[in-house]
């Protein structure tokens, strides 16, 4: 038969494609392997400004780790911490003991067959232990931490310590077990002072109950500060442009791989879309450590999801290495943020890498050892970038065209908050659909903790015509919170429209940034990008990258890094932005390569030519 149809017969087709099987549950799918992110957890909402009226949803600082046959993940002011058996589906655990100033950037440990979790602090504060932490239940290994030795206490807000002293701690603490079994406590957060380190002895051993005194086997030691003047993604601001203003270093994490001990900070602040991850490397916990050249080693400042900054580094159960990291969302409050997740590892040389091309497209979460160079990208590709949306109801300054536009900042907003509001996405053909993405926003949404009310419902249709339709995926019954709802077709459909029905929101307000849909358009991905140039600035912290414009491109990745087979770093762009950009990330001293790969609905080309960024 010949390839053109006739376009009655094409609807037809497309139909019978889209009505073929049956859903009549079509409830979230439990079969699912993939993930977009941010992660699909249920963020809680913070009560930190509930005085000032400004309430929304936020996570923060992940410690994610294994312990028996499930991950779990501890963030900021969560009252509680989630469960997983496949790093996919995350459900909250509720514990029955916690500090009741809450956790901030709190630091794990699996130790003697016990969960260790440690909250920030500037005074002596509980260290709590569970052996059972999917039934919540969490006793106190000691009721008070030790003292920080030699740390001066300074009550005068705004006032610094002398050059040399050593501040209250340890905040943003990062707990290490080494192979002989010794414990390290490492911490710091701040724009002045650097990150710490020192042995603890957590007797491991004893028997004394929660009357343990607990001590330093050696004094504190400091590490490194941030050296924004050769480190060009150490500087503070959008894109690295508020050069002048301080910058933080925070979120220590230890990782040992093969006898080397990788000592992860965050930096350079959690407010922008810069914040990253970055690696210092020695032969031993305690140091000497050196920079990491391909630093920064965590990296997304493009796209949906930006930020990849202050996480966890860990192994699955397949030996495969993840990176959590810290994504900024800024809508309502500077640290309103999101947790993500990118795939991770090491050179058989050692260079550490964290993968976050593609970082907010589906990724597929293997079962197995992943394979030299196996990519966890699904290869779905956005098929929703700038479709018209139609609303049932807008408020006026928050239309339905903000749903497509891939910016978490801007949001629609109904009328009412009322079961049966919709909203119909128009994909301009019948591409193949694997995964729809619905991202909530909070606008003046009036919650400040925890309540049984805030729960996310609500049902999601998809149709080849508009006139005929199916049920996706039914959550008229869930029982959770879904900030970030991620939804994995059963099966891949063939559909032109997406329709959004509306259950229920905890919130007062009825606010969603955006509508993501994910799949595939028929036919060959783009070309390569030709014309691909870089140019070291007269600051060599900066390099200017253009290329020349691919037809009918969505978008594009500029990836570098220190060989063409290691370009783990990505900006991605959209292509409504000028194909020339200033990168600000580079190490002064350190050379490096780049290149460009253009994306559509159908696909990624092959990688450009790849060119050198010389100092």
């Amino acid at each position: 038969m010949s390839a053109r149809f006739h376009p009655r017969l094409r609807l037809a087709l497309a139909l019978a494609a889209a009505l073929a099987t049956p859903v009549a549950s079509a409830a979230v799918n439990p079969h699912a392997r993939t993930w977009a992110n941010p992660m699909d957890v249920d963020y809680r909402y913070n009560f930190e400004q509930m005085n000032e009226g400004v309430s929304y949803r936020t996570g923060a600082d992940p410690a994610v780790v294994r312990f028996g046959d499930a991950y779990y993940l501890f963030q900021t002011l969560a009252d509680g911490y989630w469960m997983s058996k496949d790093l996919v589906h995350w459900d909250f655990v509720k514990p029955d003991h916690w500090p009741f100033d809450g956790l901030v950037a709190p630091a794990t440990l699996v130790a003697d067959g016990k969960l260790f979790l440690m909250q920030s602090a500037v005074a002596p504060r509980p260290l709590m232990v569970s052996t059972d932490p999917a039934s919540g239940r969490w006793q106190f290994w000691t009721r008070l931490l030790p003292p920080v030795p030699g740390a001066v206490r300074n009550e005068q807000p705004g006032v610094l310590l002398k050059p040399g002293e050593l501040p209250q701690g340890p905040w943003d603490p990062g707990l290490f077990q080494d192979r002989d079994g010794k414990v390290y406590l490492y911490w710091g957060s701040s724009y002045v002072y650097p990150l710490y380190g020192a042995e603890l002895d957590l007797k491991l051993g004893s028997t004394e109950g929660e009357g343990k005194r607990l001590s330093f086997a050696t004094k504190p030691r400091a590490f490194l500060r941030l050296d924004p003047a050769n480190h060009g993604w150490e500087r503070f601001g959008p894109d690295h442009t508020m050069g002048d203003k301080p910058s933080y270093i925070e979120g220590a994490w230890m990782n040992e791989h093969n006898g080397r001990y990788y000592f992860q900070y965050g930096g350079p602040g959690t407010e922008y879309n810069v914040y990253a991850t970055g690696v210092y490397v020695g032969k031993t916990p305690l140091g000497p450590f050196e920079y990491a050249p391909y630093n920064p080693v965590g990296y997304k400042p493009g796209g949906f999801v930006t930020g990849a900054g202050h996480g966890s580094t860990f192994e699955d159960a397949y030996g495969n290495a993840w990176n959590a990291g810290t994504a900024w969302l800024g809508m309502n409050w500077t640290f309103e943020r999101r947790i993500d997740l990118f795939p991770a590892g090491w050179h058989d040389d050692g260079q550490m890498w964290v993968d976050t091309r593609f970082g907010d497209f589906p990724h597929r979460m293997p079962d197995h050892k992943l394979r030299g160079h196996e990519d966890t990208f699904t290869g779905w590709m956005l098929l929703s970038y700038r479709k018209p949306v139609t609303a049932s109801s807008s408020l006026s300054d928050h239309p339905a065209s903000t749903l497509t536009d891939e910016d978490p900042r801007t949001f629609w907003v109904a009328k009412a908050n009322d079961a049966g509001q919709t909203l119909t996405l128009d994909l301009g053909g019948t591409p193949t659909v694997r995964a729809v993405q619905i991202n909530y926003a909070d606008f003046e949404s009036g919650r400040y903790g925890d309540a049984p009310d805030i729960v996310t419902q609500f049902v999601l249709q998809g149709s080849p015509d508009g006139e005929h339709w199916i049920t996706l995926a039914d959550l008229s019954n869930e029982t959770r919170d879904r900030p970030n709802a991620y939804i994995e077709l059963e099966q891949p459909r063939k559909l032109r429209f997406i329709r959004y029905v509306h259950k229920h929101v905890g919130a007062k307000h009825l606010a969603i940034s955006d509508l993501r849909v994910f799949g595939n358009a028929d036919g060959a991905p783009p070309a390569a990008p030709q014309g691909v140039q870089a140019k070291r600035g007269s600051d060599e912290r900066d390099a200017t990258i253009s290329w020349k414009p691919v037809p009918g491109a969505v978008g594009y990745n500029v990836r570098w890094g220190l060989a063409a087979d290691r370009l783990h770093s990505t900006y991605q762009r959209f292509a409504d932005r000028p194909t020339s950009f200033t990168l600000r990330s580079l190490n002064k001293g350190v050379r490096y390569v780049v290149a460009v790969e253009a994306f559509d609905e159908r696909g990624v080309s092959p990688l450009s030519q790849v060119v050198q960024i010389v100092p």
